[in-house]
This record gives structure tokens, C-alpha cells and sequence, in this order.
């Protein structure tokens, strides 16, 4: 049963007034004071009206919530608990919500390596010790992709923080392509991830364009507090890797039309995972499918083509066919 906010709100306040045993509460009491909380709390100035009362004390009764709340009516007209200790904060869990907690806290587990933020994993083990002085503990069976190798994981808190806070930073990079670190000052908009690998980007104080940093490469930063930090105008980045496979992209690359034959063997693959949200069925016969996507022209998508070895061929753009064949001949030579 979902709950939402105003209702916890009033199942409290109820709770609240049925655990005093030195006034007397009427349904009209109740009303009131129920009303003069969500002022004080949520600014609400419509009040409640009797009916969605009547309805929360019901709910509260039941097995709902597994409140099971002992409210009685005494004299014909005043509302209590027939148990002077009740309150619904000491409800016992139920075991249908042990159940589920459990497999939260080991999805949670998983994602706890990444260390998002640092007060989750105090909540996760606090849950998790509860949790096992109520049950046993069962073995997890979810599991996600993660490379407790990889490196630049413990970054992800601290720039994430940045990001939030708009702070300017001062990084030390060092990319495969360079014989030594260098340190640029920058200013972070986004933390991405792409095949458990993860990236910053971001647009150094020096030139207009975005850069994207993987966290691996980033040897070590500092906030700097005295730098002002500059938003990048002009880009939404809910939708600025939308047209492309990977994280490669500058803000100049425009999608391009790519069409690709599948042989029939890998076709229901791609049909029922698709390589790009944007992938549309063109052909399919007894030989196979084709296909077309829109995307950025970059390393990531010849890294997918490549993946599906002979299965696959690119029969436009042009450029992208002759880039795949050098690779695959390259490939090919290599083994002779």
C-alpha cells in the first residue's frame, strides 16, 4: 500500500494525541488538532475533514500498515487505546516487510562499493544489523557489474559533492595518450558512467570546449575556494549523451545516420537489446536484419561493431565502413 507524506503525517499526530491518557479525545479533537499540524508542518490551510479521519483510524486498526492499532471508543464518543503503552512507532515489522528489506539491503551492498555517498554506508550496515536480529540472513540474488579492481572509485563521493556545491576544482590528469600528469583548473557539471567505467566532465577555465576525464586517470584534486565557478551555457546534460554510444563527444559532433546489416543469427540479439535508443528496423529477410541508429561517430560505436566480429557490417556512412574495414584487415594481419 503506498503511503504518502500528509497521511504519515496524521497517522502520527492521531498517535500522538491517543497515547495521552490525560485528556479525552472526541473525533472533533482529533479533527482539530490534526488540522492545526499540517499548518504548523505543511502550511495546509484547508483543514481535514471528518471523513479522511474516520478513514486513518480505520486504516490504523487494520493490518494495513501492520499497525493493528487497539483504538477503542469509550462513553460512545471519546477515542483511545485499550493497551496505555500502544503506539504505532513500536509496531513490530511484519515478515512480508523483513522480506523485502533484506532485498533492498543487498541491492544496496552492492552499490554501496561505489561509496555515493558517505552516510550511506553507516545506513546500510545499521539496516543490516537490524535486519539479522529479526531473521537469518538468505544469500543474495541480484547481482550487478562491478570491477572492485578498477581504479578512481573513491573520486565519485568527493566530485559528486563538488558538482552539487559548484565548486571549482584543480585536477591532476594524466590520459593514456601523455608521458606526464598535467594540472588544469576546471569546473565539474556531471559524473557519467558508461560499462563500469566512470568520467567526469567538465570544462577546464582555459578554452570554451567540454572535456571528459575518466576518474581512473585522475591522479589527485582540490576544491579551490577562491575560484568562481562558471555554468556551461547552452547544453542540457540530461540529454547531451543521448545521440551517441559511450561518452566520446565534443559539442560540434552531430548524430550521423548509421545503417548496419546483422546476419540472422545475431539479429534476434539486437532486436531484443537494441545498440542505441534510437535504432530502427529497416529490413529483415532470411539473411538477416537491417537496421539504422543515430549517433556520434566515435570510438565507443566501432568498438561495438567490431564486437560482433563478421556478424555484422556497416553499410553507411561511408567513412565509418572504411574505418571498420582498416581495423578488422589490421586485426586480420596480425595473425599471420
Amino acid at each position: 500500500m503506498s503511503i504518502n507524506k500528509l497521511a504519515l503525517i496524521r497517522y502520527k499526530t492521531i498517535d500522538d494525541c491517543l497515547r495521552n491518557r490525560y485528556r479525552k479525545w472526541c473525533l472533533e479533537d482529533l479533527i482539530e488538532k490534526v488540522a492545526d499540524v499540517l499548518y504548523q508542518l505543511e502550511g495546509i490551510t484547508s483543514g481535514v475533514s471528518k471523513r479522511t479521519i474516520q478513514a486513518d483510524i480505520q486504516v490504523m486498526r487494520s493490518d494495513k500498515l501492520g499497525y493493528n492499532a487497539p483504538i477503542v471508543v469509550t462513553d460512545k464518543k471519546f477515542y483511545t487505546y485499550g493497551e496505555p503503552d500502544y503506539s504505532i512507532t513500536n509496531a513490530p515489522v511484519n515478515q512480508a516487510d523483513v522480506e523485502k528489506m533484506k532485498e533492498i539491503v543487498g541491492i544496496l551492498k552492492q552499490f554501496n562499493g561505489f561509496t555515493y555517498f558517505e552516510e550511506m554506508s553507516d545506513m546500510i550496515a545499521r539496516l543490516e544489523n537490524n535486519l539479522y536480529r529479526t531473521t537469518h540472513q538468505g544469500r543474495n540474488c541480484i547481482q550487478f557489474e562491478n570491477n572492485r579492481l578498477l581504479k578512481g572509485l573513491e573520486h565519485i563521493n568527493p566530485l559528486y559533492q563538488a558538482i552539487l556545491q559548484k565548486k571549482a576544482l584543480l585536477v591532476e590528469y594524466k590520459s593514456f595518450k601523455a608521458t606526464k600528469s598535467q594540472q588544469l583548473i576546471c569546473f565539474p557539471y556531471l559524473l557519467k558512467e558508461y560499462r563500469n567505467r566512470w568520467f567526469l566532465i567538465a570544462k577546464g577555465k582555459k578554452g570554451n570546449l567540454l572535456s571528459t576525464m575518466a576518474l581512473d586517470r585522475i591522479i589527485e584534486f582540490q576544491e579551490l575556494s577562491k575560484e568562481k565557478f562558471i555554468e556551461h551555457e547552452g547544453v542540457d546534460f540530461d540529454q547531451y549523451f543521448d545521440d551517441l554510444i559511450g561518452v566520446t563527444k565534443t559539442e560540434k559532433d552531430r548524430a550521423n545516420k548509421v545503417v548496419l546489416f546483422i546476419d540472422k543469427y545475431n539479429a534476434p540479439y539486437v532486436l531484443t537489446k537494441p545498440i542505441h535508443h534510437s535504432q530502427k528496423l529497416i529490413k529483415e529477410d532470411e539473411n538477416g536484419i537491417v537496421i539504422r541508429i543515430d549517433v556520434v561517430l566515435n570510438f565507443e560505436l566501432e568498438r561495438e561493431i567490431l564486437g560482433f566480429g563478421e556478424s555484422m557490417k556497416v553499410l553507411a556512412p561511408r567513412i565509418l565502413a572504411s574505418k571498420i574495414r582498416q581495423r578488422l584487415d589490421a586485426a586480420a594481419k596480425s595473425y599471420t
